[in-house]
């Protein structure tokens, strides 16, 4: 099975982000990433959900939590009606909430849920509708009391019952960049000048590696070239940018450090199974919490 690393569009001093589509099947590869995700389905029953070494087969409502570089995908939903399936996603980072905060007395729940989620969490339809209008609210305002709900569901979630981890294995940190002071140098780098040409060796010095040392290194440990983790990256941003902003296809692509559209397109037409046309018209009720 193919794993894909995900480049998400939260930036460092997001707190969260929501995304509320709907569509007509799933087409995103399985994934992981360093952020917490909370996953909302409605009307894809008989779909597959994929979260580490678990498979199973989702019902009419879905509520699933998976944690820091979990495996994790849903698809094989085929739509006989004309009804869509709706999707609310959630993403955090995972220093959104300091250590010594979590230690605290009222917030432990809090904490033992992100630890749950490291298998992967699924809850139990009567807490997916107890929270569902609240799943909604999320993508339709912004601000400090939306911050504050958010806060709260993580809190009625972490306390309700019946809930089940689908894995066995935890897959916390595995495959991960964070956990390597190398890799995040170079990651930071090209952070600051995915907009720019980049060039191997530039990346390499910083670590004062050699160009073939520092490819291996790589891909060992991003399982990518040096060149497709870049793209990895400038891909990431430029999802952002077409989902905040109204900046036309061209202009987001030399802006994201790609310079030729029919590339562009292609790459992101793999990465995402739709073009950047596609994406932003599939996408609406979006909210970016700072």
């Amino acid at each position: 099975m193919l794993i894909h690393r995900e480049i998400t569009p939260l930036k460092e001093d997001d707190c969260f982000l929501v995304f509320d589509r709907e569509r007509n099947d799933f087409t995103f590869p399985i994934h992981f990433h360093p952020e917490y995700e909370i996953n909302f389905i409605h009307n894809a029953k008989g779909g597959k959900r994929i979260v580490g070494d678990h498979i199973g087969e989702i019902d009419d409502y879905e509520l699933v939590m998976v944690g820091p570089n979990v495996y994790h995908g849903w698809e094989n939903y085929k739509n006989d009606t004309t009804q869509t399936l709706h999707e609310i996603t959630i993403q955090f980072p995972r220093d959104l909430f300091d250590s010594l905060l979590l230690n605290k007395n009222i917030l432990k729940p809090i904490k033992e849920l992100f630890k749950a989620s490291k298998h992967g969490i699924l809850f139990s339809k009567e807490t997916i509708l107890s929270v569902e209008e609240r799943l909604n609210s999320l993508s339709r305002k912004s601000g400090f009391d939306n911050f504050m709900e958010f806060q709260s569901l993580l809190y009625d979630l972490a306390v309700s019952r019946d809930k089940k981890t689908l894995t066995n294995l935890s897959f916390e940190d595995q495959n991960d960049f964070h956990n390597s002071e190398r890799i995040e140098k170079v990651y930071n780098y090209i952070k600051e000048h995915y907009d720019k040409k980049i060039k191997v060796e530039d990346a390499a010095a910083i670590i004062n590696m050699t160009v073939i040392s520092f490819s291996r290194l790589i891909k060992k440990r991003t399982g990518k070239t040096f060149t497709e983790f870049v793209n990895e990256l400038r891909l990431g941003y430029a999802t952002r940018k077409l989902i905040e902003t109204n900046d036309g296809i061209s202009e987001i692509c030399f802006d994201c450090g790609f310079n030729n559209i029919s590339n562009f397109n292609r790459r992101f037409k793999n990465k995402q199974g739709c073009t950047p046309t596609e994406f932003r018209e599939n996408f609406k009720g979006t909210r970016n919490i700072y």
